[in-house]
């Protein structure tokens, strides 16, 4: 059983069933697998290399999810390029990954024109060509590869030279379908709403809906007031959002509330919230909203808390661990601990990577003897419940998304009136965590924090960029000259909070 076959078999039970809604009208399942199964043909024809990887960058749109699926379907690792990355950060990923061919959008294939590999739009795959006999996955296809090859490699960073390419393997997709239908209890009534973006969670929620024989809701909007009238219009069941998103989504509902009676599960995850901003929501939505823990090296979901656990003390849980995962908290020496015992979450299971791309010490570092090392301490309590706290490493998690210090801080570093930098994340009501950056001038040398901003964004784009530069006459360092986090991350707190 591979991935895409979810879909075969959906469209085999439901082949009349609304698979897709979208401004431009809806897909059956039988419209959408024999579309998926042509395009998968003509990239067949396009990249006839087996096991190539296929790089797509694109907004959301049903060309998008589309594509994907034709990768998927023929036999080839698909390589998600955000556009919310900056251009250099895009072109080094491409560059990293090798890949045999990379789809974009009219947007996106502008901003990567001149790359290496070979860039066709993905209206490209809409033209008739190629054999579908030739689709390795297909409904009729000849299969033969091991569960263990890999079906997506997605980033984790990639601007400091040495990005971190999550292999995800085929096992590991099968196991997310699995652990979501069971876990929301998936059926062919749901309708799930694409909020967030195709390349982050809402990939892992794709097959899973298909699977289950429910619709994904393309809105015609991505703002607030867009995603909750197509909500009320399409009778959505389930969403996933980053808290910066439900927080805007909570004013939008207020200011014109719509009936989204259907509504089971709102799910925030990427980032934490605060137990008054999960009352405030759950006011406002009702009984609906729920979390989930997860990493792109153990894609969506290690840990799930429904909506009818989300009060009192467990509103600062992640949730108990799902169908296929096991989770522990382990010491320095990898010895599991006990309940209400501080430590590193370590998780194994089907869902976890096979290892970094180009990455083999890595990969050992964070694979160790089984178990997925997150990197993420944390705390089980005597019922199983996961409290996350303090992160191990250095990521800050801003509006759901990932930002890895050293990438801002390569770039910063780079500028000829600093000396060095320090980058950390700083709480913030609005994004959770956001960027702030401490720099170091050299001596006689000035730079407006403008122009440092300026640089970031133009460079990583505006998810990294930091929210405020703060200038130190000297960094914090230790007796080994090591520039301290902690010190930084507790000077900006003492003078933000006094501004």
């Amino acid at each position: 059983m591979y991935p895409i076959d979810f879909l075969w078999r959906a469209a085999h039970r439901h082949p009349e069933r609304t698979a897709i809604f979208s401004p431009d009208g809806q897909l059956s399942y039988r419209v959408l697998a024999d579309t998926v199964l042509r395009r998968a043909a003509a990239l067949v024809a396009l990249d006839p290399v087996p096991r190539s990887r296929v790089c797509v960058g694109a907004a959301n749109t049903v060309d998008h999810l589309v594509a994907i699926l034709a990768i998927l379907a023929a036999g080839k690792v698909w390589v998600p390029l955000n556009p919310r990355n900056g251009d250099p950060e895009l072109r080094r990923i491409v560059d990293f990954v090798e890949p045999s061919l990379v789809l974009a959008d009219a947007g996106m294939a502008g901003r990567l024109a001149g790359i290496a590999p070979p860039l066709r739009l993905l209206s490209d795959l809409g033209a008739d060509g190629g054999d579908p006999a030739a689709v390795v996955m297909g409904p009729r296809g000849r299969g033969g590869v091991p569960l263990e090859a890999a079906q997506a490699v997605k980033f984790t960073g990639g601007s400091t030279g040495f990005p971190k390419g999550v292999i995800q393997p085929l096992r590991a997709w099968n196991a997310n379908i699995a652990t979501q239908i069971h876990e929301l209890g998936l059926t062919p009534a749901d309708r799930y709403l694409v909020a967030a973006p195709i390349t982050h969670g809402t990939s892992t929620y794709m097959l899973p809906l298909l699977g289950a024989g429910g619709a994904l809701v393309f809105p015609e909007s991505a703002k607030p007031a867009g995603l909750l009238d197509a909500a009320q219009a399409h009778g959505a069941t389930l969403f996933f959002a980053p808290p910066t998103l439900i927080l805007a989504l909570v004013e939008e509902q207020r200011r014109a509330p719509r009936a989204l009676p259907a509504l089971r599960y709102l799910v925030y995850g990427g980032a934490p919230m605060r137990p008054e901003q999960i009352r405030d929501a759950q006011a406002v939505f009702g009984p609906v909203l729920c979390t989930s823990f997860g990493q792109t090296e153990a894609p969506q979901i290690i840990t799930f808390l429904p909506p009818g656990e989300m009060h009192g003390e467990r509103l600062a849980s992640v949730g108990r661990p799902s169908l296929l995962t096991r989770v522990a908290i382990v010491d320095k020496s990898g010895n599991v601990l006990g309940a209400g015992e501080e430590g590193e979450i370590a998780v194994r299971g089907d869902l976890v990577m096979s290892g970094y791309l180009k990455a083999e010490t890595e990969t050992r570092k964070t694979l160790v003897d089984g178990w997925l090392r997150t990197g993420d301490a944390g705390v089980l309590d005597e019922h199983g419940f996961l409290f996350l706290r303090d992160r191990i490493r250095d990521v800050i998690i801003t509006g759901g998304f990932n930002v890895y210090p050293g990438d801002v801080e390569v770039v910063l570093s780079a500028h000829p009136a600093v000396a060095d930098c320090s980058v950390v994340g700083i709480p913030d009501a609005k994004w959770g965590e956001a960027v702030h950056a401490a720099v170091q001038l050299r001596p006689g040398m000035q730079v407006a924090a403008d122009e440092l901003i300026a640089l970031v964004k133009r460079e990583l784009g505006s998810v990294k960029t930091p929210k405020h530069i703060h200038v130190f006459q000297a960094l914090p360092r230790s007796a080994v000259g090591k520039v301290l986090k902690p010190a930084v991350r507790e000077s900006i707190l003492s003078t933000w909070s006094a501004t």
